[in-house]
């Protein structure tokens, strides 16, 4: 399969106003997609499986992953050319728990460089897998560090600079489960692969050989009409207990879902992104934008039969522009099929963890703002050798972020994982009441963000801020900071982005 050329970022901007200009004058609205009712739910859904490891004489939990070209048979008789690690499509699970140094040895078998980013994780940059740490055709990484963070749901991809998208979209990504003693201790579904399971959705497109299609796409980039889940096509899943906890994984390159069955019945949200909520918030729904993820538990009855299905989901601005870039569309994602006889479940606890406070929130050592706006963060495409940000270690800020386009984007955070602080001058709403590294940014609302820089100062290796719609990333929408020690400088070109910032 030959490559989908990449947009550099003068051609991503042409690109880009020329598609905004086209939506408001109405001409890229399109048929909205549904496959609502048309899923025959005929296979059983894959469960990653859980990476082996082993322990070292020092204590360290090592991993092995092997990015790699393979094919797959999605539909019987029909092969697909894809990407994995250590496998076909997609890739293991790891599992580590808090305290715990773990290091993982990539190998890259493919033809292309790739990188491998752990996305969510708190870790020294150099570690990160960023653009900055490529890992050559027949190269190897051995990235380690400290798992020193909550119990979360987070999740590894690539991170090539300007090919993001190319290499998600072939396959390459997979969960990375972190737990603790405090989440370890609640009476929640654990049991992994049995009532405690990873659903990872893309949305793809197939030609008429069975290949994945890569189109343009429009302002948001290429959307699929059918999904992958774990990599199964029309998936179902057999439920035998009670409650079931889904962990969702918004793996797609450009789609927001709006998670919800079909009978519409309420289910307990108990995690955002970087860990398990203060409290459950009930529910009938859950928005994820790229990268984002959520964990939730639902309750099934004897012999039921429910589908969570993606509804239209809410994207802010006026129609055409959320219509045009998939708010129209609306997909059935997975069958829960429950057993005649289930087992037991108890109900998810009234209370889940205390969320530490970020100190000093109110005398941050720095405010910043970050503006998105065509595929640009504060009118600047990324520049690989530009620092546009020094954040001083052991410090709290308070980030401004807006998009001021009537377009889809969103924002993701490397090395640290924040708090909204208010969404358009409100309170935030409950399902962002935790732990984030990515958020969805509706058109032209401010959001404010608490971060705290407690870790890993090094002037060398820059972590990434960007737009997790991988389009919008790879053509230009990133930019790069650096955590210094007080009195540090980095190692690297600085921009000018001041008015951006006050200390």
């Amino acid at each position: 399969m030959t490559p989908r050329p990449v947009l550099r970022p003068a051609a991503a901007l042409a690109a880009a106003v020329l598609v905004t200009v086209t939506s408001a004058c109405g001409l890229t609205g399109g048929t909205p997609i549904s496959t609502v009712g048309e899923v025959e739910f005929e296979r059983p859904l894959a469960v990653p499986p859980l990476a082996p490891s082993r322990v070292d004489a020092d204590g360290v939990r090592v991993f092995s992953l092997t990015a790699q070209q393979g094919e797959s048979e999605f539909e019987e008789g029909v092969r697909t050319t894809t990407w994995g690690f250590s496998g076909a499509h997609l890739g293991p699970t790891l599992r580590a728990s808090r305290g715990e140094r773990v290091r993982v040895e990539v190998t890259n078998e493919l033809e292309e460089t790739t990188t491998v980013h752990w996305h969510g994780m708190h870790l020294p940059a150099a570690m990160d897998g960023g653009p900055h740490q490529p890992i050559a055709p027949g190269g190897t990484w051995a990235p380690e560090w400290v798992i020193d963070q909550p119990a979360a749901t987070l999740w590894y991809h690539p991170h090539p600079h300007g090919e993001t998208e190319e290499h998600v979209a072939r396959g390459l990504a997979g969960a990375f489960l972190l737990d603790d003693r405090d989440a370890s201790a609640l009476p929640l579904p654990r049991e992994y692969g049995v009532d405690d399971v990873p659903v990872i959705v893309q949305d793809v497109r197939f030609d008429g050989d069975g290949e994945f299609e890569r189109g343009q796409g429009d302002f948001v980039g290429p959307l699929g009409d059918r999904l992958l889940v774990n990599g199964t096509l029309g998936p179902f899943l057999d439920v035998t207990t009670e409650s079931v906890r889904l962990r969702l994984v918004n793996a797609s390159p450009a789609r927001v879902y709006d998670f919800a069955f079909a009978d519409d019945r309420s289910f307990d949200q108990i995690a955002t992104d970087g860990g398990l909520l203060a409290a459950p918030h009930r529910t009938d729904h859950v928005r994820l934008s790229p990268g984002e993820r959520a964990e939730i538990v639902v309750r099934v009855g004897p012999g039921e039969r429910v589908v969570l299905r993606s509804r239209p989901p809410e994207l802010g601005g006026t129609v055409p522009f959320g219509g045009s870039n998939g708010g129209g569309d609306s997909f059935d994602v997975l069958e829960l099929r429950a057993a005649d006889a289930l087992r037991p479940s108890p109900a998810v606890p009234t209370s889940l963890v205390a969320l530490e406070d970020i100190p000093d929130l109110d005398r941050p050592s720095a405010e910043r703002r970050f503006t998105l706006d065509s595929t640009q963060i504060n009118g600047q495409n990324m520049d690989m050798a530009r620092i546009d940000e020094v954040v001083t270690l052991d410090t709290t800020e308070i980030w401004h972020v807006r998009n001021d386009m009537a377009m889809p984007h969103n924002f993701h955070v490397h090395d640290v994982q924040f708090r909204v602080l208010s969404v358009g001058g409100e309170v935030p709403p409950p399902e962002l009441n935790g732990w984030k590294d990515t958020v969805y940014l509706p058109p032209q609302v401010e959001f404010r963000l608490g971060l705290r820089f407690e870790d890993y100062a090094d002037p060398a290796s820059p972590y990434m801020i960007h737009c997790h719609l991988l389009r919008h990333e790879d053509t230009g929408m990133m930019a790069q900071f650096v955590v210094v020690e007080k009195g540090q400088k980095p190692a690297m070109m600085i921009g000018e982005n001041d008015e951006h910032h006050t200390h």
